[in-house]
């Protein structure tokens, strides 16, 4: 299993050590420190779309009005940090975010 977030992203934080603590092997990639290809930005957005965005992060705010026009793979690549988190691949499964459906999900 793999959790794609930031460092310093508390929820990040929580869901790694849930996860953990639920007997998960638990890979943490911070995007910022290990940048995603184009082909994980592609896939991240082609299971989410939109959604894969954190349309209420400060970052998104700083964007410019040609930026949140754009199409979320360029918002990512522009800053990895607009991405809502975490991103979790387990198996062939993807989960955006740490709510109670995506922990229910993971079994924790």
């Amino acid at each position: 299993m793999i959790l794609f977030g930031i460092s310093t992203c508390d929820t990040c934080k929580k869901a790694v050590k849930s996860l953990a603590a639920a007997g998960h092997d638990v890979t943490f990639r911070d995007i910022r420190a290990q940048p995603l290809s184009a082909a994980e930005i592609e896939k991240i957005v082609t299971e989410f779309g939109s959604r894969a965005i954190n349309t209420q992060s400060t970052t998104y705010r700083g964007f410019s009005d040609f930026l949140k026009a754009s199409e979320p793979e360029a918002q990512i690549s522009a800053q990895p940090a607009v991405m809502k988190r975490p991103v979790i691949h387990a198996g062939d499964a993807w989960y955006v975010g740490w709510d109670s459906a995506v922990q229910q999900a993971l079994g924790v």
